[in-house]
């Protein structure tokens, strides 16, 4: 069993290092964002097609979704889904240069939905929305490239930038995700090499006791053959632990499927 001191450090490192997005309300869960080229009407309606696919995942939590072959007669319309589309301008405050005009330059385009537009579109899919609040998916990660290894955790510098592209990757999800000091993944003896190695029943335990919900667990290998990342992830839900895999990827990809691998286990619609 954990000693008290452990179960303590444990709670106070989750709520200081925690990343977290907020309980969201109904309305917000129905949006999507994109990046378009400028606010003209042509780079629009590709926006809107982006958008699209990525509210109908955000929603129901199904990543199969946008492969189904009904899309391409929805994306074709996907503007009528839109209630309402706003744009910012990803160069803002920094001048019109040379014979760049504003169409020329990066927008994000965020469409909102309305859910009793989108709710039947799900339903045209054989999907329906995922409207359980989300749970705290405590990051368990092992990395590794060449004789560089190390645990990632909230405060270590190593891994600034897969933090932050891990809560990229979360966003359009709706998924929340937190990070453990180091102090507390040493505290707990979960280095690199026993995240890799330890059940993730046990990691489960150590999440909840510490203030999230659920570990998500993993492991990321540099390799020179694949000209990428692979990436092994793991967790269990409903008496079951689901395992999937990618090869030859960044790192910020690899960390887009762990969090689409995720929400679709955790919104009941299957392996990823």
């Amino acid at each position: 069993m954990l000693g008290f001191s452990r179960l303590a450090l444990l709670a106070i490192g989750l709520m200081v290092c925690a990343t977290a997005r907020p309980a969201l309300a109904g309305d917000d869960l129905y949006r999507a964002k994109t990046i378009v080229t400028g606010q003209g009407e042509e780079n629009r309606r590709i926006g809107f097609k982006s958008c699209l696919d990525a509210v109908l995942v955000r929603v129901s939590g199904d990543q199969r979704l946008p492969k189904k072959p009904e899309m391409a007669a929805l994306r074709d319309k996907a503007g009528s889904f839109v209630a309402e589309f706003r744009y910012r301008d990803r160069m803002e405050g920094i001048p019109i240069h040379d014979e760049q005009g504003t169409h020329d330059r990066p927008h994000d385009l965020t469409c909102l939905y309305r859910p009793g537009v989108i709710d039947p579109v799900l339903a045209s899919l054989g999907s329906k929305p995922w409207l359980a609040e989300r749970p705290r998916l405590a990051i368990f990660l092992a990395t590794e490239r060449g004789a560089r290894h190390f645990a990632l955790a909230a405060d270590d510098e190593r891994g600034a930038s897969m933090r932050e592209s891990f809560v990229n990757a979360a966003d359009p999800l709706a998924m929340r995700i937190a990070f453990l000091k180091a102090s507390l993944l040493s505290e707990s003896g979960l280095d690199d090499k026993a995240l890799h190695e330890v059940d993730i029943a046990a990691l489960d335990k150590d999440a909840k006791q510490a203030g999230a919900d659920q570990a998500l667990a993993g492991r990321i290998v540099w390799s020179d053959k694949e000209l990428g990342w692979i990436a092994d992830w793991r967790l269990a839900t409903g008496g079951r632990t689901y395992s999937w895999q990618v090869r030859g990827v960044s790192f910020d990809e690899a960390f887009r499927v762990a969090m689409r691998g995720a929400a679709q286990i955790l919104s009941g619609n299957g392996q990823p």
